[in-house]
């Protein structure tokens, strides 16, 4: 049954381990090899008194030579290094036999994971036959799930004469190891996950600062390329989104202000195109005095004439004014003829005075209407 309560450990300096470990397998050997001036391993394994030789690298291994523990194999390997210019760069590795050392599965809880080392120092008696300052030990994660609240370890530990012994043997050929481990429990040479060390803090090998920096520089580099392939797209979308906002705002204004001028001009367009109804709908006023002209007869005569609004008022006096209603009826260019005064007599001329008021025709598409 999955156990939903377990506590998730999360380890950052892990998580940056594993990370270094898969950018390394992005970079070609060639750059590896200028970052760094180690190129392969030189396995030494121990058997009585004599030291075997092989040679490990992109995860082939074969047998490189067996050399007696005394004085004069110092200048033998020196011999074999000179026709293999590779076995300098190499790093050496000490790799103990099954007998040398001796290995423990342990359980402990989650709360020790801080201080392992000292909690197995204080207690290594009460796991293995020997005292702390017998043997040289270290630890190593076991591989596979672990149990709620418990962490399993492989204890691997050797004499402490066994190694001191083998070290100074090697130092003698003038080789100095960069670990030792147990080979029932080999480390991974091509990664350094889980990897453990026998050698205790007086024999390991201090690591070159170039190296490191120049590594610990690409990291960056590396970091800062990731963060710019993700940024700088995005970056440069919103730049462009920006530019072009700026762009389509400027382009709204000017259509502003062209929408605003198209409307001052639509609106001269429309009071002109006023007018020009107005002028070509109404008559022309000369026709207007011609047509009344030859419709009243002489012995009528106008004494007042107003035009507007498409409206004609005449004043005057006439024998028969009510016949003047007719007579302009009967024309195609008045309409609507009427009275708006009472007609009176003149005294002294005997004529009869009106008031008459009459609409305009106009013509549109060829047709006449009234105003």
């Amino acid at each position: 049954m999955l156990n939903l309560i377990s506590t998730v450990d999360l380890d950052f300096m892990a998580f940056l381990r594993w990370w270094r470990r898969e950018l390394g397998l992005l970079v070609p050997e060639k750059v590896k090899r200028l970052v760094t001036d180690k190129q392969g391993f030189i396995i030494i394994t121990p058997e009585l008194s004599r030291l075997h030789f092989s040679v490990e690298d992109d995860g082939e291994r074969r047998f490189l030579t067996s050399l007696e523990r005394t004085e004069g194999s110092a200048a033998m390997f020196q011999q074999r290094v000179a026709q293999d210019e590779s076995l300098a760069k190499a790093a050496v590795i000490l790799r103990l036999p099954v007998g040398m050392g001796l290995v423990r599965e342990l359980s402990f809880p989650v709360a020790a994971k801080e201080n392992l080392q000292q909690v197995i120092a204080y207690e290594l008696d009460r796991y293995t036959p020997f005292k702390a300052d017998q043997v040289y030990f270290a630890v190593r994660p076991s591989e596979g799930p672990q149990e709620p609240g418990l962490i399993k370890v492989s204890l691997v530990l050797t004499p402490r004469e066994s190694l001191d012994a083998l070290y100074e043997d090697v130092r003698a050929i003038g080789l100095l190891p960069v670990f030792a481990d147990y080979e029932g429990v080999p480390n991974l040479l091509q990664s350094s996950r889980n990897r453990y060390n026998l050698l205790p803090e007086k024999y390991r090998q201090k690591t070159p600062q170039i190296p490191f920096i120049i590594h610990t520089s690409l990291m960056v580099l590396a970091c800062w390329l990731f963060i710019g392939v993700l940024v700088l797209p995005v970056w440069f979308q919103y730049q462009t989104v920006e530019a072009l906002t700026e762009r389509v705002k400027g382009i709204e204004k000017e259509a502003k202000k062209i929408k605003l001028m198209q409307g001052k001009v639509d609106e001269a367009i429309n009071e002109t195109q006023k007018l020009l109804d107005e002028k070509t709908d109404m008559p022309m006023m000369v026709a207007v005095l011609d047509a009344l002209s030859s419709l009243m007869k002489d012995d009528t005569s106008l004494d007042y004439l107003q035009f507007s609004d498409g409206h004609l008022q005449i004043q005057g006096q006439s024998p028969s004014a009510s016949t003047l209603i007719g007579v302009l009826e009967a024309s195609e260019l008045f309409n609507n003829a009427r009275f708006v005064s009472p007609v009176t007599q003149d005294n002294v001329s005997k004529l009869e005075r009106f008031q008459i008021t009459v609409d305009i025709s106009k013509k549109s598409d060829g047709h006449e209407k009234t105003l």
